[in-house]
């Protein structure tokens, strides 16, 4: 399990993630940019969510960012998920 636990941390994280999936370049985007406008396409919201389990033992389905959908949101999300297990 990851001692990444703020919201801070875990966006940052996520724009690690999205960056190293090739998707867009490293500071064309914003933690408030929609993840939908990022690229994240079905697969890789299936990427971005077996990361989350490997990484927090959190688990999700990729309906979670329907639920978060900008990075910071998503962020915001996983670290209330993280304090309250």
């Amino acid at each position: 399990m990851s001692t990444i636990t703020t919201s801070a941390e875990i966006s940052d994280w996520i724009v690690g993630r999205i960056v190293f999936y090739g998707k867009v370049a490293e500071g064309s985007f914003t933690v408030d940019t929609p993840l939908s406008d990022v690229g994240l396409d079905s697969i890789y919201a299936l990427s971005l969510c077996a990361d989350i389990e490997d990484l927090y033992g959190l688990e999700v389905e990729p309906e979670i960012f329907e639920e978060f959908p900008t990075i910071q949101q998503l962020a915001d999300g996983l670290a209330a998920r993280l304090q309250t297990r």
